[in-house]
């Protein structure tokens, strides 16, 4: 039917000219973005997928940065560890020269060496994080990506602990020297065991515990606890002493076997007590039960506390040159814990360095006053309730005694020493550890991030040969369908030719 007013022809070829003109609009676009997804519209599903990878890229492009900055500042741990090795080398060396018996020199000056050494160990420990609580003792934890779950997503390198630091406290080197005279051995009162038999098992299937209070080298007070095991089959003398020291690690306390007795002795130049629980599990026990000790090597003043419940106790404490007033009240003397606390800070605040109180060993009962230099105490009130010192007046200060059979001062720094270079190494190890740790996690980032991103390309980048066949197509079918518009609009003047 030729109609005037419905030009169907016309209509289907403008139809088909609007789709054209669609189509070669959405080639165009692809064409000049490069990416098959322009809008949500283009392919929803696909756009979601793709997100989620670009997602992960984004990550893990982050995470390689993270761990190359961890790789980065464990160089510089790395870096730093290795001299602080150098300065135990020379340590090594400054004991051993004089630790020999034909040595004619000076040994003072070879000690102010040997101390300002150990002083850099600490600053140069200080300056890596690797002092004990410093910035990076700690367990690192560096963020990669790429899963999920966010435990499996990051890598940790343990750096925590006494065991990871390597200042001189935590090395064990705090209060040795290379001094040429005798360490003072100090064993426990009234004990009778012997640990110098090989023979002899201790502590089978059950424990024993040691707690030591000690001023550390920056002239805090200090508590340590260390359990002895014996196993199923017990252990003899010498793991006993083994573990000891293994516990003792950065105290500056050294445990030995008397040669005398066949004890335990311990040794150190610095303030200390002790005390021995007794055996848990029936095993034969190390030392006789609930001895007690203090470094008779010190200067020392020890006496029964009673904690003040009414009035106050006055006293001084005085090396000669500082004196400080200390003053015991029901406020600050309402422990044991409490009145030894009160009394340090009285020292400190008074200057006075090389003077500390400290619990004694069963950490109930005593309070030990220790010095490396002479010192007075002089009682000038008592507490109505409670306190130190049970007669005004000066009180009687024991002068320091040489109790053991350990080496020389030298040879102890040596022993020291080799330890602390084996527990440097252990240190090292986790360090290089972490590096190469961090290194293999970027291997697979990068990986990954390749991967990831050959997978996003997939999705929404456009296949160019294929949309540049189809913008040749597009056109034609544009040009064509103008043509056919043309004639379609052109048929209705066919209608003239039956009105003439």
């Amino acid at each position: 039917m030729i109609s005037l007013q419905t030009n169907v022809n016309a209509l289907d070829a403008l139809r088909n000219l609007s789709t054209d003109n669609a189509a070669q609009g959405k080639t165009i676009q692809q064409l000049s973005s490069g990416y098959r997804i322009n809008s949500s519209g283009d392919d929803a599903a696909g756009l979601a997928v793709a997100n989620g990878y670009a997602n992960q890229i984004t990550q893990l492009t982050q995470g390689v940065n993270n761990a190359n900055d961890g790789i980065a500042q464990l160089q510089i741990i790395d870096g730093g560890l290795s001299n602080i090795s150098n300065i135990l080398n020379r340590m090594q060396t400054l004991a051993t020269e004089s630790a020999s018996g034909t040595f004619t020199g000076n040994r003072s000056t070879l000690n102010q060496e040997y101390q300002n050494l150990i002083g850099e160990i600490t600053r140069q420990a200080t300056n890596i994080g690797l002092n004990a609580g410093g910035t990076f003792n700690s367990k690192l934890n560096v963020f990669i990506g790429g899963s999920s779950s966010a435990s499996i997503a990051a890598v940790n390198i343990d750096l925590s602990g006494t065991s990871s630091a390597v200042d001189a406290a935590s090395l064990g080197l705090s209060g040795t020297d290379v001094l040429g005279g005798t360490v003072g051995g100090v064993g426990f009162s009234g004990n009778a065991v012997r640990l110098d038999n090989p023979a002899t098992s201790f502590l089978a299937n059950s424990t024993q515990t040691y707690t030591f209070n000690y001023t550390d080298s920056s002239g805090n007070t200090q508590s340590r606890s260390v359990v002895l095991a014996g196993g199923t089959s017990g252990i003899n003398g010498t793991a006993v002493i083994n573990q000891l020291n293994n516990g003792l690690t950065g105290t500056g306390i050294t445990a030995s076997i008397n040669s005398s007795n066949g004890t335990v002795q311990f040794t150190s130049s610095g303030q200390f007590t002790a005390g021995v629980a007794a055996a848990v599990g029936g095993g034969t026990s190390t030392v006789t039960a609930a001895a007690t000790l203090v470094n008779t090597s010190q200067y020392n003043l020890t006496s029964n506390f009673t904690a003040v419940s009414a009035g106050t106790e006055k006293f001084t404490i005085s090396d000669g040159t500082h004196t400080a007033n200390i003053s015991l009240t029901s406020a600050n003397a309402g422990s044991l814990s409490a009145a030894v606390q009160t009394i340090n800070a009285s020292l400190t605040a008074a200057g006075m360095s090389d003077v500390s109180a400290l619990e004694t060993g069963d950490n109930t009962t005593g309070i030990s006053l220790q010095g490396a230099a002479n010192f007075s105490v002089t009682e000038y009130q008592l507490a109505t309730t409670g306190g130190l010192f049970t007669a005004v007046g000066g009180q009687a200060v024991t002068a320091p005694v040489s109790g053991g059979t350990a080496g020389t001062d030298a040879q102890a720094a040596i022993t020291a020493i080799a330890t602390a270079i084996q527990n440097l190494g252990l240190v090292q190890g986790r360090v290089g550890a972490g590096e190469n740790q961090l290194n293999y996690a970027v291997g697979l980032a990068q990986s990954q991030i390749t991967n990831f991103s050959t997978a996003e390309g997939d999705i929404k980048d456009a296949d160019v040969a294929t949309q540049a066949s189809n913008l040749t197509r597009d056109q034609v079918l544009e040009q064509t369908a103008v043509a056919a518009l043309a004639q379609a609009n052109s048929m209705p003047q066919a209608v003239l030719k039956l009105l003439q």
